[in-house]
């Protein structure tokens, strides 16, 4: 299929078996550009019988099709050819990122362009070194069993619109690895790059079903979560989302893998270096706007030096530059919508009414069209306000202080996430210390770099299961005893 034609298509159509079809939902999506509010595209806000077409197709697939069939090392080569043509197309779908969400393009050109390659290459190799049945010598009687891991089956990966592409990918590359078919269905927010995908997997001459896409909204999630023929769920959004596709999986009975919110910390100790913190809180407190799950979102500084960091933090954020995304020099972008940022505004309001101190930042960007709010650093936020508890989503950091090693842990611990977190200290072994006792699923040391090699998730309201690492093959597979 021609990109001209496609591109006529796709409009009114979703993917299902390998074909743009089209869609019967009534309804449309709008997508506009969060710096400058123009149309960027429209896309059906898929239906129920949109998301049962989908099924069926990736059911077929799965249970007639090769897919499943097929050796590791041959999906692991399909794995491959996808990864080079979502290489070859990562140019235009990072610009397509950058016009519905406002990430700058530099941040998209690598998450976008270049890491869900990444993704499909190191699945690629796992799923080649991984065993799908092992031999066990039995302990209760004489004999052994053969333990296998076999594909889950349908998978519906529902993705959120901060990192779209690499949070598809992420779940794409392990379901795929170990054989099963999928149904994907982008945020409303960012519909359009899932299309690269498609037309990857059309021009690599995927088989049909194994990969479907369905646009759409919140009904068209909860449609697809409520579909007989799905075996499972991987989802990345909020914690109230999360919640409750857990319940419906958990009356279905079907897994589910979640990666929701945080409310990440960053333990300063008294012996860190305050140019090296101060420039990596740059981007881990302020990534992408603040539309980051695993943001440290909560520096806490011996009160010794809460006055200079706090002024110093307040220095970073007012450095950051403001901007057109698509301008190689912005370093923020607008916020994805009115509704993020009118809420973001609203719990920093809320805030510094009850007392807290805003020190810089604190509003609508003045002389920019779009969703801007200024890069925000809060001081004296009473650890109970909803500024200290709620996950914000928006480019806004509270700075507290504390007076011993123990109340820095228990202020990092008092929360309902446990998602991201650092330390920073002069004494790495001193920072390692510390990191064990903070109730996280993720957390670094004098910096945070997530490593796709490495499990990545959270404990308690951040979420259930693993993504990245070998570990990740696993939230795609069912096992099976066979006793001889």
């Amino acid at each position: 299929m021609s990109s001209s034609i496609a591109a006529d298509v796709r409009a009114d159509s979703i993917y299902v078996g390998g074909e743009w079809i089209p869609s019967t939902a009534a309804d449309r999506l709008d997508v506009r550009n969060p710096f400058d509010l123009s149309l960027v595209g429209s896309v059906p806000d898929g239906s129920a019988a949109d998301i049962d077409a989908a099924v069926r197709a990736a059911r077929a697939a799965f249970d007639h099709g090769p897919w499943p069939r097929l050796s590791p090392a041959e999906r692991a080569t399909w794995l491959e050819l996808l990864a080079d043509e979502l290489e070859r197309r990562g140019a235009e779908t990072a610009a397509t990122v950058t016009a519905q969400n406002g990430q700058p393009i530099g941040m998209s050109r690598v998450l976008s362009g270049m890491v869900p390659a990444t993704h499909l290459r190191y699945y690629a190799d796992q799923v080649r070194r991984f065993e799908a049945e092992e031999i066990r010598e039995n302990v209760s009687f004489p004999g052994s069993t053969v333990v296998r891991h076999e594909p889950v089956g349908v998978c519906g990966l529902i993705v959120p619109w901060n990192y779209p592409q690499s949070l598809l990918s992420a779940k794409l590359a392990p379901a795929l690895a170990v054989g099963c078919t999928v149904v994907v269905k982008p945020a409303g927010e960012t519909p359009l790059d899932a299309r690269a995908v498609a037309d990857a997997a059309d021009a690599i001459g995927m088989p049909p079903g194994v990969i479907n896409i369905v646009t759409g909204g919140r009904d068209t999630g909860r449609a697809l979560v409520e579909q007989p023929g799905v075996d499972k769920i991987a989802f990345t959004g909020s914690t109230a989302a999360g919640r409750a596709i857990a319940a419906r999986c958990g009356e279905r009975l079907i897994p589910v893998t979640l990666e929701l919110g945080g409310k990440s910390a960053a333990v300063v100790l008294d012996d860190a270096d305050a140019a090296h913190t101060l420039a990596q809180l740059q981007s881990l407190s302020f990534m992408n706007s603040g539309q980051t799950c695993f943001l440290l979102s909560r520096v806490l500084v011996p009160r010794a030096r809460l006055a200079e960091f706090t002024e110093g933090l307040a220095e970073v954020a007012r450095g950051l530059v403001l901007g057109n995304p698509l301008d190689e020099a912005t370093q923020q972008g607008p916020l994805v919508s009115e509704r993020i940022r009118s809420r973001v505004r609203s719990l920093v309001d809320a805030g510094a009414a009850a007392g807290a101190r805003i020190v810089t930042g604190g509003r609508d960007a003045p002389g920019l069209e779009g969703y801007f709010y200024e890069p925000t650093v809060v001081t004296g936020v009473d650890p109970r306000d909803p500024l200290a508890q709620e996950e914000v989503f928006g480019p806004v950091v509270t700075v507290s202080g504390y007076d011993s090693d123990q109340e820095a842990v228990d202020l990092a611990n008092d929360t309902v996430y446990g998602l991201g977190g650092a330390v920073f200290s002069g004494d790495d072994e001193r920072a390692l210390a510390i990191a064990r006792r903070i109730e996280t699923g993720t957390i670094g040391i004098n910096g945070y770099r997530p490593d796709i090699g490495s499990p990545f998730g959270g404990y308690r309201a951040s979420g259930l299961g693993r993504e990245h690492g070998p570990e990740a093959l696993t939230n795609y597979v069912k096992i099976k005893a066979v006793y001889r």
